[in-house]
């Protein structure tokens, strides 16, 4: 992804942030940069791991339920089984991994479309934080606050810190290894890709498992910031995501995929979502603009893609 591509995101950013701080009176301020910046570092990482699925030509529709059933395990486990911090989080990241090995393998194996088994695994892993919990929501408080509560004097929290970090290593693993390579070029040309002995069906499980285990991280983070584990936790988060990723740039195509401007498509959603709450719109209108520009961003792709095939020939 160019330069350009950062450039253009960052100046949306800007120009967001100067509409809204000039129509509201508390918009541009520390205090509410601190916190949307503490209300996203679930759908960063969730959005981390979509990157790479629309890297390869895929989608994930589980993520918000397999985040969901992630934090279910974790707060039955802290609630009801005492276990420690440590042992709540493994088995978070465990079940959401293993959601995405199954999703993975199952597309896969028996050459299924993956957003027909991912629409099955948003069933079963929505349905399975509400075995969990017995459809109750569990009450954990100081035991995670340490991780979504704001830090002293930086105002931002440590689990905003690590999804930082997440979408840095995300980065590093797109833009600068092999792995990173081969699944832009499984998204670009999976038969080229193959023929290049590239093996595609392998990148494509590791791309799903780790969709997985972040969505599992998504469910640490979130039960975090909420203080309890809630089987209803995610809905709409695999859309919001998709949203933040293509607003990004990230091609529905496969082949172009970039960590950095997803991480800025969350941004521009959260800053849009947040002003327009302090301007007082109603939920229906801010999902009503929240979807035209999804619908800009996936016609920017669109005219982007032909632009690039009209200069090929």
């Amino acid at each position: 992804m160019k330069t350009a591509s950062y450039v253009s995101l960052i100046g949306v950013l800007i120009l967001i942030t100067a509409v809204f701080g000039l129509a509201t009176e508390h918009f541009f301020t520390v205090r509410t940069f601190q916190t949307i910046a503490n209300q996203l570092p679930a759908l960063i990482v969730v959005a981390v791991g979509m990157t790479f699925v629309l890297g390869v030509a895929g989608i994930d529709l589980s993520v918000g339920s397999v985040l969901a059933l992630g934090s279910s395990v974790m707060g039955v486990l802290l609630v009801d089984a005492g276990a420690p911090l440590w042992t709540g989080m493994v088995a978070a990241l465990g079940v959401g991994g293993l959601c995405g090995v199954a999703s993975g393998y199952v597309s896969m194996r028996w050459s299924i479309p993956s957003f027909i088994v991912t629409l099955g695994m948003l069933e079963i892993a929505r349905g399975g934080a509400y075995l969990v919990t017995g459809s109750q929501t569990k009450y954990i408080g100081a035991a995670v606050s340490g991780l979504g509560e704001p830090l002293p004097y930086l105002g931002l929290s440590l689990a905003f810190l690590v999804a930082l970090l997440v979408a840095a290593g995300g980065h590093v693993v797109l833009t600068r290894t092999v792995f990173g390579r081969y699944v832009l070029a499984v998204g670009g040309n999976r038969e080229a890709a193959r023929l290049a002995g590239v093996e595609v069906k392998k990148v494509q499980i590791v791309v799903f498992a780790l969709a997985g285990l972040l969505s599992g991280l998504g469910g640490v983070f979130q039960t975090a910031y909420l203080g309890s584990a809630d089987p209803n936790a995610g809905t709409g988060m695999e859309l919001a995501a998709i949203a933040a990723v293509v607003i990004g740039g990230t091609s529905l195509m496969g082949g172009r995929a970039s960590v950095i401007n997803s991480v800025l498509g969350v941004l521009i959603i959260a800053f849009l979502q947040s002003g327009l709450a302090q301007l007082g719109a109603s939920d229906p209108t801010k999902r009503v603009v929240t979807g035209a520009v999804i619908i800009v961003a996936v016609l920017v792709d669109v005219f982007r893609q032909r632009r690039t095939e009209h200069a090929g020939v």
